[in-house]
């Protein structure tokens, strides 16, 4: 089920068309053995009031037609930036508080969906609910979809590629793990078909770090403090350079590093690339402009789609 149906379709699929945050979702449910939550809107982050209720308050009327659908089970898309700041030299597990980074609306409404949640489990406590909590996900596929999301239009494609970029900033605290989609499809998969039930963290090795980002840039380590990267964003926001807002930046350094024990002996999840497998398909795909036949993610035609962007407002249209 999707807002804007792609163009693609697979064997064994059938696709509906609705918006979460005002259609009908019950009848769409019924029957169902699952529901598996994933949209989420990360723009306009100039308008957060409009993320809200695509997010919030859209995944609120999910899990309300799920319950009166009677579907057993619902797997929702949580994240790592459902997490409150915590350690960078220690994984923690799926216990660490959830109240997200109130700086970012991402991390806003990620903690908030986990409160209904709260609610939810104990209102229907018959109902198999599970949280995944994955990293970073990419694949060479969704790499223009990102550009746009969080870099924007400004980005050169012939600037992403090894030794293109003579440094890469040494940020304080910038340790991030990733996942390829493949892995975390096939970990929903499990969720849906196992009887695994409550959070689960989802990440692949090794965790990211500037060091790591050097070396896949073939560039070198320039130190640079939190508040001038924090500030060279806010920056870049203010001037509608970028869509995504300085408190993704601040959310980036202060989530914690995720412990994946339990999707491993639990879920029976063993990811098949590395978390550099995936970070190489995103470079790829940015500097080939790579996507899919689906609205969020159309390739990247050039000057024209470029300037689709920058004419529909950088970080101002869902």
């Amino acid at each position: 089920m999707a807002r804007r149906p792609a163009g693609w379709t697979a064997a064994k699929t059938e696709w509906h068309t609705a918006d979460i945050a005002a259609d009908d979702l019950t009848e769409v449910f019924r029957g169902a053995d699952a529901v598996v939550h994933l949209a989420w809107l990360f723009q306009p982050t100039r308008t957060p009031s409009v993320t809200w209720r695509a997010n919030v308050l859209g995944a609120s009327r999910v899990f309300r037609a799920v319950a009166e659908a009677k579907v057993p089970a619902l797997v929702y898309a949580s994240s790592v930036g459902a997490y409150s700041p915590g350690p960078k030299d220690h994984p923690v597990d799926e216990s660490w508080p959830t109240h997200g980074w109130p700086g970012a609306a991402y991390g806003r409404e990620k903690a908030y969906v986990e409160r209904l949640l709260d609610i939810f489990e104990r209102d229907h406590p018959g109902l198999r609910v599970v949280r995944m909590r994955p990293g970073f996900i990419f694949k060479r596929e969704s790499a223009t979809g990102q550009r746009r999301l969080f870099a924007g239009p400004f980005l050169p494609r012939r600037l992403v590629r090894p030794g293109a970029l003579p440094v890469v900033p040494d940020i304080p605290g910038l340790r991030l793990q990733a996942l390829h989609t493949e892995d975390v499809a096939e970990a929903y998969r499990l969720a849906v078909t196992g009887d695994i039930a409550g959070p689960v963290n989802l990440a692949a090795d090794p965790v990211i770090t500037p060091a790591v980002l050097a070396d896949l840039w073939k560039a070198r380590l320039v130190p640079v403090p939190r508040w001038a990267a924090r500030e060279a964003a806010a920056l870049a926001w203010h001037l509608h350079l970028v869509p995504a807002s300085p408190g993704l930046v601040e959310m980036a350094l202060m989530i914690p590093v995720m412990d994946t024990t339990r999707a491993r002996t639990e879920l029976g999840w063993t990811p098949r690339h590395t978390s550099l497998d995936a970070l190489s398909e995103l470079v790829t795909g940015l500097r080939e402009g790579t996507g899919l036949d689906s609205p969020p993610l159309q390739p990247d035609t050039g000057l024209r789609s470029r300037l689709h962007e920058l004419t529909t407002g950088i970080g101002r249209r869902p």
